[in-house]
Parts: structure tokens; sequence; C-alpha cells
């Protein structure tokens, strides 16, 4: 039988302690508040002032609201003092003995219809439940930080909960205005559980000096959208606590791609903790500022001087070539685009000359420079016109064997000096290199869809390349506005390499029944900021796309973890698509 919580206690008033505490005193809520010692009550009232005050400052809070919280929290030192309350809520340190420990006083100290609840991001629940008599009031309720902030709550039932205790925590949270997730015990449960192992990895591509870790953060930024890159988030997070959570995960699942990457433990060792101690993958002005100091050498240099580029060729006719093709035409370089037939190179005028009007119908651009733009564009049926370009750029089908036969033809008629560039996503540069004479000018050159409006290119280097090649690229880039990162030539470079493992293992976790689509999805976006879900991603990239990239990256790396996961390949082979198809993971005709 449900019924209403009206006073809660909180044990541990740290930041995320002190941050429920304000959370549940603002919607109305008597709060009783506990921690080991007077100088702790009084660092956790002084956390409270300080966030009200902000609030208030913001005009988020009136001066009587601010005061109407603390009349409803009462701190202090004595554990019995939450004897009476409906639900008590533990915020202490993640050490799996101190908080059974607690479980087991509350346990005697509590009534028996009191529901214990722990704030843990990565214990067992169940073994906390077990330090105590009633199993089945104990419950997850996850919040992240800053809790006044943050609106995602991860609430995490065991196999024994009730589910009218599951019910009322439920109740709880909405009545506090956040977005709860109901899932299952499990180490991460759905938000840490699908990010760690991203950053994880993440972690592991520095490590190997794939890439910097400053290339590696803007790919997810600029090509994903994301609002901090993966290292920074665990420079924010804490690599202490990063590592800890990721060894809780690789205990319960045994998963390597759950075993904390070398260098986390190195880190670790050495106390560089990240943004906390003022040194982790990055530096800072000074312990507990956002604030990053450049150092010497941080940034990867580009060697080799620029070749000249004044004209560019464009070869596909797709969405992504169209795009690419505008990109440089804006930017002021002569541009050719080759199709199979006229009536293919009329449908990218008219794409291209729709895009331009959209742009001056939202001021982005003027008449004049769509008139300009247009007068570099020239398109063509016949490959033999690329013959004048400086750098020509294939956009065609993902078909190893139509780019091969693209580049021994681009061998043949380009002019010597002529870099020629792949836009590929996964398949390997080298392979059309080889096609040719010429390896050292093949380079690749990976826009990110939609052309126009995505920053990134991923600059991807064979053991061929030159490095005059490399440098022509980069500054192309920065003429045409775009933010170029450095990568190697294997599957996925830097960007689908880390995301689609994501995705894979969010497919996974729905293949368990451990969570629904939505609440991985309302995780996942309220958890870590993310513009999409990993659901919502997937029916927008394509569910065929996305089991070819993870095929790809499955057949280089032969991680068991990137496998697909047959739930993908069976909608793939029903032909649930996702949007294009009206049906992927979501019904789209229902809505």
């Amino acid at each position: 039988m449900s019924r209403d919580i009206s006073t809660v206690g909180v044990v541990g008033l740290g930041t995320m302690g002190a941050g429920i505490v304000e959370v549940l005193a603002r919607a109305g809520l008597t709060v009783v508040g506990v921690d080991v010692s007077a100088e702790a009550v009084a660092r956790g009232r002084a956390r409270i002032a300080e966030s009200t005050a902000r609030a208030a400052a913001r005009g988020k809070l009136t001066e009587e609201q601010q005061h109407d919280i603390f009349e409803r929290v009462t701190l202090g030192t004595d554990l019995t003092s939450v004897a009476s309350a409906d639900l008590v809520l533990e915020a202490i340190p993640e050490q799996l003995a101190h908080k059974q420990a607690l479980f087991a006083e509350l346990d005697k100290i509590c009534g028996p219809e009191t529901i214990l609840a722990t704030n843990t991001s990565s214990l067992s629940v169940t073994e906390l439940s077990v330090a105590t008599t009633r199993s089945s009031r104990v419950v997850g309720l996850h919040f992240f930080n800053p809790a006044p902030v943050m609106k995602l709550v991860e609430v995490v039932r065991t196999v024994v909960t009730e589910p009218d205790v599951l019910a009322d925590v439920v109740a709880l949270a909405e009545r506090l205005g956040k977005s709860p997730v109901v899932a299952g015990d499990r180490a991460g449960f759905i938000a840490n559980g699908l990010l760690f192992a991203y950053l994880n990895h993440a972690a592991s591509m520095y490590e190997q000096k794939y890439a910097t870790r400053e290339d590696i953060d803007a790919a997810m930024r600029f090509g994903c959208g994301l609002p901090m890159g993966p290292l920074a988030v665990l420079d924010l997070v804490g690599i202490d606590t990063a590592y800890e959570i990721l060894e809780q995960m690789y205990r319960q699942s045994r998963d390597r791609l759950h075993a904390p990457a070398p260098i986390l433990k190195q880190m670790r060792t050495a106390g560089l903790l990240g943004r906390k101690s003022g040194r982790g993958f990055y530096t800072y002005e000074q312990a507990g500022s956002p604030v990053v100091v450049a150092e010497p050498g941080g940034a990867a240099t580009v060697a080799g001087t620029p070749r000249e580029v004044h004209a560019v060729g464009v070869v596909g006719t797709g969405t992504m070539a169209t795009g690419i093709v505008e990109v440089f035409a804006k930017s002021g370089y002569d541009v050719v685009y080759v199709a199979r037939s006229e009536e293919k190179v009329e449908r990218v005028r008219g794409a291209l000359v729709r895009s331009l009007d959209k742009q001056i119908q939202r001021g982005r651009l003027t008449e004049e420079a769509k008139a300009e733009a247009l007068t570099r564009v020239t398109g063509t049926t016949r490959l033999d016109d690329l013959a004048f370009a400086d750098l020509v750029v294939e956009a065609v089908v993902e078909e190893l064997s139509v780019k091969q036969a693209l580049f021994e033809n681009f061998d043949e008629i380009c002019k010597p000096g002529a870099i020629l560039a792949t836009t590929t996503s996964s398949l390997p540069v080298i392979d059309c290199a080889v096609a040719t004479s010429r390896p050292a000018d093949v380079v690749g050159m990976h826009f990110f869809n939609p052309a126009p409006v995505m920053k990134l290119v991923e600059v991807v280097r064979t053991v061929a390349t030159s490095d005059d090649v490399v440098a022509t690229i980069h500054e192309v880039c920065r003429r045409t506005r775009k933010h170029a990162v450095d990568c190697g030539d294997r599957a996925g470079f830097i960007v689908n390499a880390l995301l689609f493992p994501y995705l894979n293992d969010a497919v996974r976790m729905l293949q368990a029944n451990y969570a629904g689509a939505d609440d991985i999805d309302t995780a996942i976006k309220l958890g870590a900021g993310y513009p999409m879900g990993p659901f919502e991603l997937l029916d927008v990239v394509g569910l065929d796309v996305s089991l070819a990239i993870q095929k790809v990256l499955f057949a280089e790396f032969r991680e068991p973890g990137w496998s697909p996961v047959p739930l993908l390949e069976h909608l793939v082979t029903a032909g649930y698509l996702g949007r294009k198809t009206g049906r992927g993971f979501r019904d789209y005709a229902k809505r």
C-alpha cells in the first residue's frame, strides 16, 4: 500500500548530500540531515546557504523561499534523529563496508515502515540491502551532481524490492520535479553503465597515442554535439571516482571493456585526479578551477608545408557530396562536381540552390554571396574534367570496390601533386591509396552530415600519407571554417570508434530488458546532457548504417563486446531501419 513521504533523513552532507537536502526542502518536505561531526555539518549548512543564495541572486528563489528552506531543515550529528523519517537516504563516500555498517545501524534505529535508500552510483544496492532485516524496503535513489540542477534520478530496484516501495520512491522523485527512470541493480545503472565504457575507451585511445587529448575531445564535441569531450568529462568526474566506478562495473560484468585503462590507475596513483587536484588529462589554473592552462606541446603540431589549393573536384551526388560542394564553393574555391548523368548534375545544382536560398531566408547569406558561390560551381558527367583540380574528394557509396575503381581513375586523370581524398567513415583509407601509384597523396577527409553545418573533419593519415598532404588538408579546413582533428587509419577513426560501441551497449541493455528505450534515452539526455538519447540517434542515423559500422569495428578489432547485438540485426532484417522507413526502435507512423 503506497503512502505519502513527508519527512526524509539524509545521512552525509557533502556536495551531493547537501544538494539533496536542498532539493527535498525546496519541494516542501521536512528534512533531517546528519553528518559525522559538527565541522562536517557546518560545511553542509554553508553549501546549502551558498547554493540557495545563488538561486536567489538569479531570481529562481525569493528571500522568503530561501528562509522557508532552512525552516524545514534540521542538521546535526545524532543519527537517531532520523528515526521517525518516512525515508532515509545515505549519501556518504562510496565505500561498501562503511555503507553496509550505516545501513545496519539505520535498520535498528528506524521504524519497520521506513524506506532505506542509497545514492550510490556504482555499488550493489542488493549488497547494501542484506545488511538490514528489511531488504524488500531498500532501494537505490541516485541523484546526479549538482542535485538542485540535474533533472535525472535513477530509481534502482533489487530483485526483492517491494512494488509499493518502488512506486513510492518514483512518486517522491516526481514530486521533487525530477525525471525518474527505473533500472535494475547492476553496476553503473543506466547512465554510468553506458557512459563509463565510452570514457574508458577514450582514455585507452589517448594512452595508445592514437590521437591527442584535444583532438579526441574536439571530435566528440563537434562530431556528436556533446557538451564536453570524454577526457574533459573524466577530469570533471575525478580520475579516482572514474576508476572506482569502472572497477565496480568490471567486478560485476567481467567485461574487459569495463577494466579501467592502465593510464587511469597510473594517474590515480600519481594524484592526477582531474579538476579537483588541479591536474588530470589537462592542467588547470588551480585545484577546483575549470580554467585549462595551455601546456607546451599539449596539442599536436602539423608538420609539412601546405600545397596550393585553388580548384577542388567532388565526385558524388548524394547529400554528403552536395554539402561538400557547398562548403568549398562558399569558401572561395572553384569546384567541379561529377555525376553519373545530366539529370543528377541538375539535381545537385537544384539542391545546392535550395540550400543557399534557405540560408538567405534565415539571414545567414546574402544574394550576392549566393551568386558568387554558384558561379564557382560546375557540374559534369566526365571524370576527365577533374584534370585541373588541386584536390579531389570522393563522396560515393561505401563500397570498397567502387572507391578503388575511382581512385584508379583519379591516378590516371589528375595532375601530379593533386591530393586525392576519401570521405569514407569506416573503410580503410590505405585500400584506396594502394589503388594508385601515388599513395603518399591519398588521405581521409571525413566530413560529418550535414557538411555545411557540422564543423568537424577527421583527417585520416595512412602509413603512406606525406606530411605536406596532411598540412594541406588542415589549411583547407581552416579556410572552410572546419575544425580538423588528426587520427590514424583504423576502423571508425575517432568519432565512430567511440560512438558506435556506446550505441551497441545501449541496444544490449534494451535486449536484456534491463531498462526501456524511453528510460535509457531520458537517462542519457538528462544525466549526461547529450542532445539525443542512443535510440533517438540510432533511428536518425539508420539502423542499417549503424549495423554496417558496428560490423566493420568488430571485424577490425575483434573485440567481443563490440559484436553487433542480435536485436539490432533482427530489426534491420525486418526492414525497421529508423526514421527513414517510419519504424526503428520506435514506430513513427503512430506519432
